[in-house]
């Protein structure tokens, strides 16, 4: 009969996950000191564990979400200086904008005018019964579906 060895696996086991718990928790103070955004992908790549493995250590899992709101991440990494827009840059731009959006609405106030005064001159021309520019009644007169 063969001796009862279970215990050495049990107890390589344990020290296995106390490894893997230390790493996580190593790496957890390595980006809280670095000032890093946390996240659970973040701090399974750095600890080499897996995500899901995280998410069911209660403990680790409230620290990361602690420390997530703790680092908010960037929205976006700044642009490289020299792709930056100047300050005289952002005003020549807005100065242009601005212009813009002049001309648009003086033709928007043209075109609003010259729509009211056809609309005017169209309504007019109906009330004393003559459409201008029509010589046919203003009532549309039904088709024909055969020959006659």
């Amino acid at each position: 009969m063969r001796a009862d060895n279970t215990h050495h696996v049990v107890a390589a086991a344990r020290r296995r996950a106390e490894q893997t718990r230390q790493r996580a928790i190593a790496a957890l103070r390595r980006m809280d000191a670095a000032g890093q955004h946390v996240t659970f992908e973040a701090v399974a790549r750095q600890a080499k564990v897996s995500r899901s493995w995280l998410y069911t250590q209660e403990d680790l899992r409230a620290e990361i979400e602690r420390l997530r709101r703790r680092h908010p991440a960037a929205s976006s990494p700044p642009p490289p200086e020299r792709q930056r827009a100047s300050d005289p840059s952002l005003l020549r731009r807005l100065e242009v904008a601005t212009a813009h959006i002049r001309r648009l609405e003086a033709d928007n106030k043209q075109l609003r005018d010259a729509l009211a005064r056809a609309l005017g001159e169209r309504r007019a021309a109906e009330i004393l019964g003559q459409v201008a520019g029509c010589d046919t009644p203003t009532r549309a007169s039904s088709k024909l579906t055969g020959p006659c």
